[in-house]
C-alpha cells in the first residue's frame, strides 16, 4: 500500500509541477515591473509575505515540540515518583 502512495504523490508532483513554477515566474514578473516603475513597496510586501509563509510552519512545529517535551517531562517525573514510592514500600 505504501508503494502506491509514493506513486500517487509522484504523479501529483508531475501533473501540478509546471503550474506551481508558473506562479513563481508570475510573481517575479510582477515585482520586476513594479520596481522598474519606481514602486518598491510591492516588492518589500511580497518579501514580507514570503518570510511570513516561511516562519509559520516552523513556529507550529516548535510549539508542538515544546508541548510534547513538557508533557513527556511531567510523565517522567510522575514515573520516578511512583518508582520511589514502590522502592520505599518494598524496603
Amino acid at each position: 500500500m505504501k508503494k502506491w502512495g509514493w506513486v500517487i504523490v509522484t504523479a501529483l508532483f508531475v501533473c501540478f509541477g509546471p503550474d506551481v513554477l508558473a506562479q513563481c515566474a508570475m510573481c517575479r514578473a510582477t515585482v520586476e515591473s513594479t520596481v522598474s516603475n519606481g514602486r518598491s513597496v510591492v516588492a518589500s510586501d511580497l518579501n514580507l509575505g514570503i518570510l511570513y509563509l516561511l516562519a509559520a510552519p516552523y513556529l507550529i512545529v516548535a510549539s508542538i515540540s515544546y508541548l510534547w517535551y513538557r508533557t513527556s517531562k511531567k510523565e517522567h517525573a510522575q514515573r520516578i515518583k511512583i518508582s520511589s514510592r514502590v522502592k520505599g514500600a518494598m524496603s
